[in-house]
């Protein structure tokens, strides 16, 4: 077990959700001056504006996990705003945060991809050596059965491998997720980013199961952190991007990557067309007040 160890990545700078619109229907002013200002987990979609992220972190807490570092930017001060301001050992209703700050490299705008995020947070919990933990976007809200599939795996690497067809998104935007292929004991063989219709059908299990990643994961810190130390810049996108170390891993450890799979619709708060519906679904699985 992981023992409640979580990374939640939440430093990006969120240029989709960033990107001007004329005007969105059913959305007051104030979230949409959220979505320009602060970083897209911190929006307050829930029941008395409560940011996205207190929900991720409520599910984390009924999971069973206490230990949470949040992997922040340099320039967006909204979280730790939230959170608290200490590096570490911010108590938050009985969840342990600290922070991991990603930088900015001098000849860039923006950081290097979620790899390097998740590296930078793991050299902030060097006590984390040894053990397991898990990762996760801030943008994406996670069941509490998928955080404790990842808690209690028992390998050295898994992931949540989501049925494609139980996601509750246009289809065209669904075609763009990263397709999972496997071996017949479920084992993740390669992850294909922005897949072809023809991958796609290749891929399709005889059930007519397409297995998507929506990037939550678990590692043995020992295993993956010599490899996020040395995940090449990808071609085009010039970022350090997570599924390119797990794919290394898959390549360097035979079996190494489990794929549990799941069938449920995992909220996605990228773009601000995606907060209106965001919030229509806090409001009906979250109609109580949270912790």
């Amino acid at each position: 077990m992981s023992e409640g160890r979580l990374v939640i990545l939440a430093g990006g700078i969120s240029s989709r959700m960033k990107k001007p619109v004329k005007s969105i229907l059913n959305v007051e002013k104030k979230l949409i001056e959220d979505a320009d200002k602060k970083s897209k987990s911190m929006i307050g979609v829930g029941n008395n504006y409560r940011p996205f992220l207190d929900y991720l972190l409520f599910n984390a807490k009924q999971s069973g996990y206490k230990d949470v570092v949040l992997v922040v930017g340099e320039i967006d001060s909204s979280v730790k705003d939230y959170y608290g301001s200490s590096e570490k050992n911010n108590n938050y209703n009985g969840i342990n945060i600290s922070y991991a700050v990603q930088p900015i490299p001098a000849n860039r705008n923006k950081p290097l991809g979620t790899a390097d995020a998740l590296l930078w947070g793991l050299k902030s919990k060097p006590e984390w050596k040894g053990s397991k933990f898990t990762v996760c976007n801030s943008d994406n809200l996670y069941s509490q059965k998928a955080l404790r599939l990842m808690l209690n795996s028992a390998h050295i690497a898994a992931l949540i491998d989501y049925d494609r067809s139980a996601l509750e998104f246009d289809i065209s935007r669904i075609e763009r997720f990263a397709v999972t292929i496997k071996n017949e004991n479920s084992f993740l063989i390669d992850i294909i980013e922005k897949p072809l219709p023809e991958i796609i059908d290749s891929v399709k299990s005889k059930s007519g199961f397409i297995g998507v990643s929506m990037n939550i994961f678990s590692f043995s810190y020992d295993v993956i952190f010599p490899i996020l130390e040395k995940v090449p810049l990808h071609p085009e996108r010039k970022e350090k991007e997570l599924p390119e170390a797990v794919k290394i891993l898959t390549n360097q450890i035979k079996e190494s990557v489990y794929a549990y799979s799941l069938s449920e619709h995992v909220p996605d708060l990228t773009s601000k067309d995606d907060i209106f519906q965001v919030k229509q679904y806090l409001k009906k699985y979250y109609p109580d007040c949270i912790f």
